[in-house]
């Protein structure tokens, strides 16, 4: 269990606790939280170069895929923007920046620490951060050469300004994006409302905040991590702080506890004030529709799932169900009513007295969607739910709705008592509450659209350091993006010819090779001989 890293001096500043449920939801002090999947992403085979059936030379079909293809392309090649125009917009604050360098550097240990409490006055005093930025900037050089021996290049210092902008920053990888978030997150904690800096994981979270903490707890603020492990009191401790390193996962849960909180004693975060995303893409639209969700015990636990686990293996995909694998959903045929009404000897599996309707179609989803060694794993006599995007272990959390149940049920282990949901939030409507909000990744623009309809967002280009000498061409696709587009069931033969045709021109001598994932999913392996 990690050790608070900060001060604790108790802040009269607390969130409200929201109208978030009625008092049914606060007679449930035994709540536990869990992940629930709502929609699993399963990588579509993208199969360049594989052998199609010949197609008549339909023009109208040909113009048809041409124009669908351009479409798509539209979104994704905004031609080779190397950052330039934002090295010209901000040159001369960076000139001012460096200016005071030399200042800076004549200055004692002490003196440059001193630098804090003066800007945290100028800020009290109404003085904007704008305006406080070069100084700002200009002292957290000077601490990152001392402490570190890092000093922040000029591309750095116009990364720290676009996210202090509340903008996306898109910088290359290896150009030291865990440096720069360091420059706008001390310059916002001068206000003393707090910064909160995201991480996809404990561990990067620990080593960003042991590592370039170092910087801001050198200048006099305090710098606090949150790990998963923490007390109620560990946590209000470390919230408290000047700047906090924190998952994303652990930051919803956390608001999701306030808001069940019965007094204000309880609470453990303060007002949102300015947060700082790292891999923003996969946090704000991988993960967007994610929900998180905190439950609460309910009835206790039914035989029924047995028997409909018994059913569910006994019916056959295809002719007493169907099921979508992109949305994680099952829907049975007119054959698998009919069989198990029988069954079962009701009348309509939707009879409100009985309501099978509910265990017969998880049945079936844990059968067909919930995959053992992949969606979860068995230890002892528990299912134990598989992050789908880390790949480790959610100790403690269920699937809601009987879900959880029905998995049970299916690998013949004791059914644990059935939960109700009694709060939830999405990552997308949880992070539109911080009222000043911005990222860094080193793939932004493809997403752009997405960002600024969805968040307001505005995607930024920061150039690299030095001149990049790899050769990177517009007309070739990412391999990101190719595994992300869908070729073969929605495509009609005639738009898989021109497809081939195109992009056996762009890509060269493109193979693809087959094989099984772990998660019994099939993709493709794409190799691009450039």
């Amino acid at each position: 269990m990690a050790s608070p890293l900060c001060q604790s001096p108790l802040v009269k500043h607390y969130p409200s606790v929201s109208p978030f449920s009625s008092k049914f939801l606060h007679a449930h002090k035994d709540y536990r939280q869990i992940s629930y999947v709502g929609s699993s992403k399963y990588l579509q085979m993208f199969d360049i170069g594989a052998k199609t059936s010949k197609v008549g030379g339909s023009r109208t079909r040909r113009m048809r895929a041409m124009a669908s293809l351009g479409g798509l392309l539209g979104g994704i090649f905004k031609g080779n923007d190397t950052g330039e125009s934002t090295r010209q917009q901000y040159a001369s604050v960076v000139g001012v920046i460096n200016g005071l360098e030399a200042e800076m550097s004549a200055l004692s240990d002490s003196e440059l620490r001193d630098k804090t409490p003066l800007l945290k006055e100028r800020a009290k005093q109404g003085e904007s951060l704008d305006s406080l930025l070069p100084e700002a900037f200009a002292v957290v050089r000077e601490a990152s050469k001392r402490v570190l021996g890092l000093r922040p290049f000029d591309v750095q210092l116009i990364g720290g300004m676009v996210l202090h902008k509340g903008e996306i920053a898109e910088m290359r990888t290896g150009e030291g994006k865990t440096l720069v978030a360091i420059l706008p997150a001390y310059l916002n904690a001068l206000t003393g409302k707090g910064v909160h800096v995201v991480t996809v994981n404990d561990y990067l979270a620990r080593r960003d905040c042991e590592w370039v903490g170092q910087v801001p707890r050198f200048l006099g603020l305090k710098v606090g991590l949150i790990q998963q492990n923490m007390t109620s009191e560990q946590r209000r401790e470390n919230y408290l702080c000047d700047i906090t390193y924190v998952t994303n996962s652990e930051l919803g849960f956390d608001f999701l506890r306030d808001n069940l909180a019965t007094s204000v004693e309880e609470l453990v975060l303060r007002s949102f004030n300015y947060c700082v995303i790292d891999e923003v893409d996969s946090i704000l639209i991988d993960e967007a529709r994610t929900p998180l969700i905190i439950s609460g015990p309910a009835e206790k636990p039914s035989d029924r799932y047995y028997k409909a686990a018994k059913i569910a293996a006994a019916f056959e995909r295809d002719i007493h169900y169907t099921v979508d694998e992109k949305q994680k959903t099952v829907l049975l045929m007119e054959q698998g009513y009919e069989d198990a009404e029988a069954i079962l000897d009701v009348k309509d599996l939707y009879d409100p007295r009985e309501q099978w309707a509910s265990f017969v179609l998880n049945a079936i989803k844990a059968k067909e969607l919930f995959l053992r060694d992949v969606n979860y794993i068995i230890r002892g006599k528990e299912v134990l739910i598989v992050d789908e995007f880390t790949g480790r272990v959610m100790q403690g959390r269920r699937w809601s709705d009987g879900l959880h149940q029905a998995v049970e049920a299916k690998e013949g282990l004791p059914i644990q008592n059935e939960t109700v949901t009694l709060a939830s939030i999405s990552y997308q409507n949880f992070f539109l509450q911080f009222p000043k909000l911005c990222g860094m990744t080193g793939t932004a623009a493809t997403e752009s659209t997405e960002f600024e309809s969805i968040y307001k967002l505005k995607v930024t280009i920061v150039p690299t350091n030095k001149p990049m000498i790899r050769k990177v061409s517009s007309s070739k696709p990412s391999l990101k993006f190719l595994m992300k587009c869908k070729i073969g069931e929605n495509s009609g033969s005639g738009e898989k010819e021109v497809y081939k045709e195109i992009w056996g021109g762009l890509v060269l001598d493109a193979y693809v090779h087959h094989y099984e994932l772990p998660q019994g999913l099939h993709c493709a392996r794409i190799h691009l001989i450039c």
